[in-house]
């Protein structure tokens, strides 16, 4: 039986120590953030929700605690999560074809609705990251997703309604679609013009060689931080580009280009962010 096909549930941005600094930038970058909430696990967090998928900035809690999975990556983009209906069943799957997924956790964060505390609960299985270069790749079970997609959530100063693409950087694009392959099967990924793309519902994710990827954004893009694997940029569709450039004409070095606009990632927490209508 062939495996179902990907679907984005959301990109993690690692802000380290940072959290509020990030939040004020992300916010002039025109995207509505959720409140501040706190995992159990030991971290902090700021959404922008989308219409099906979510963007979100991870950091250390206010008490000092610390993730210590988050503490081997540098800032920027290093979360792609996807949905899933089943963690149990992702993690036998995926243990049983010899990937290297970690047992399933479960952890949550309080959510303050109409007055009242509620606990937003997610139970996720994760590829090791010390195997995994290009970042925490791994799957999310949302047990109250109505704590998360919220209509009062979803409305950008900017425009933006989802995640279009998440671009990788890797000098073997092929090895690293292995990873993808052993996930969701071979026809998860297409090779196209020296590109390994995977479908993930909307949008896609992009292997591409590092000189593919510094000749699409040249200065903007992301600072590899000594790694040859990582993930470069990511892509959001808004409602319309024109309402985005008005609500980004404060943002240093805004790239204004035919059909799409790049915040470079100097101004986005080593973040490239490319705006397309």
């Amino acid at each position: 039986m062939a495996a179902p096909p990907p679907v984005l549930d959301h990109v993690v941005v690692d802000v380290r120590d940072r959290i509020d600094e990030a939040a004020q930038c992300f916010r002039a970058l025109g995207f509505q953030l959720t409140p501040r909430g706190h995992h159990t696990l030991g971290s902090a967090n700021h959404l922008a929700i989308f219409a099906t998928d979510y963007l979100e900035l991870l950091g250390f809690a206010d008490d000092g605690a610390i993730r210590p999975e988050i503490m081997r990556f540098p800032l920027g983009l290093n979360g792609l999560v996807f949905k899933t209906a089943d963690a149990d069943s992702d993690y036998r799957e995926a243990a049983a074809a010899g990937l290297p997924i970690l047992p399933v956790q479960s952890f949550s964060r309080p959510v303050a609705l109409d007055g009242e505390m509620r606990d937003a609960r997610f139970r996720t299985t994760r590829l090791d990251p010390a195997q995994v270069p290009m970042g925490r790749v791994y799957f999310c079970e949302h047990l109250t997703p109505d704590l998360v997609w919220r209509p009062e959530w979803q409305a950008h100063p900017n425009g933006a309604s989802a995640i279009a693409r998440v671009v990788v950087a890797t000098t073997d694009p092929r090895r690293t679609a292995r990873l993808f392959r052993g996930l969701f099967g071979d026809e998860a990924i297409a090779d196209r013009d020296g590109r390994e793309i995977i479908g993930i519902g909307a949008a896609q994710v992009e292997l591409s060689m590092p000189d593919a990827v510094a000749a699409e954004f040249g200065a903007a893009a992301a600072e590899p931080a000594g790694r040859t694997e990582y993930m470069a940029a990511l892509g959001i569709r808004v409602r319309s580009l024109a309402e985005t450039r008005q609500c980004l004409r404060s943002v240093a070095g805004l790239r204004v280009e035919p059909h799409r606009l790049v915040v470079p990632a100097g101004a986005a927490f080593n973040v490239a962010v490319v705006f397309t209508q």
